[in-house]
């Protein structure tokens, strides 16, 4: 009868080299997923971003022709929303600064965006600004969205600051002069 001892397993365990592929598996596959659902975050957000500006844009070309026209929050709102197209529940999510600026009696405009904070009723957080323009006015538009992250917890998706309920704040501002009447 042949008799193993406790040394001679141990060194036909090292010598095996059956499932070593599975070690580096197990070790580099969640670095790889977490390099993989980072660039599918970053990508929405790019996407959203893109079509919040773009959106953006096209409706600053409608105010800055309007000249004359009376626009609400709500009217320049959903017509952004119309237009963004891959924006979530964006009535709901989003909100609009409208501000006169005087270049020559300059005034800082608010750093901080007006974002939506869906924690507190829309009566006790009103929009900040909302100014129709006249002819020959510069006008400063900021649109602040908020939206959950498709990875909250990992990645790209926790390392970005949110606000008290889990959402990013994306934002998207254009400058534009009144058309004459």
């Amino acid at each position: 009868m042949i008799r193993f001892t406790l040394k001679d397993k141990l060194r036909q365990f090292r010598r095996n080299e059956e499932g070593s592929f599975a070690v580096e598996f197990a070790i580099f596959f969640p670095l790889l997923l977490l390099i993989l659902l980072t660039t599918i975050e970053l990508g929405l957000i790019q996407l959203r971003g893109s079509m919040l500006e773009r959106a953006l844009d096209l409706t600053v070309r409608d105010l800055r022709l309007g000249t004359g026209s009376s626009f609400s929050h709500d009217e320049v709102r959903d017509n952004i929303c119309e237009r963004a197209g891959f924006v979530d529940d964006c009535r709901t999510q989003m909100r609009l600064e409208l501000v006169q600026v005087d270049p020559f009696a300059w005034t800082d405009i608010d750093p901080v965006p007006d974002c939506v904070n869906t924690s507190t009723a829309a009566d006790i957080n009103p929009v900040r600004s909302f100014e129709n323009g006249q002819s020959n006015e510069l006008m400063f538009i900021r649109a602040c969205m908020t939206f959950n992250p498709f990875m909250p917890t990992w990645g790209l998706g926790a390392a970005l600051p949110k606000d008290g309920e889990g959402r990013i704040k994306l934002y998207a501002a254009s400058a534009f002069v009144q058309e004459p009447r």
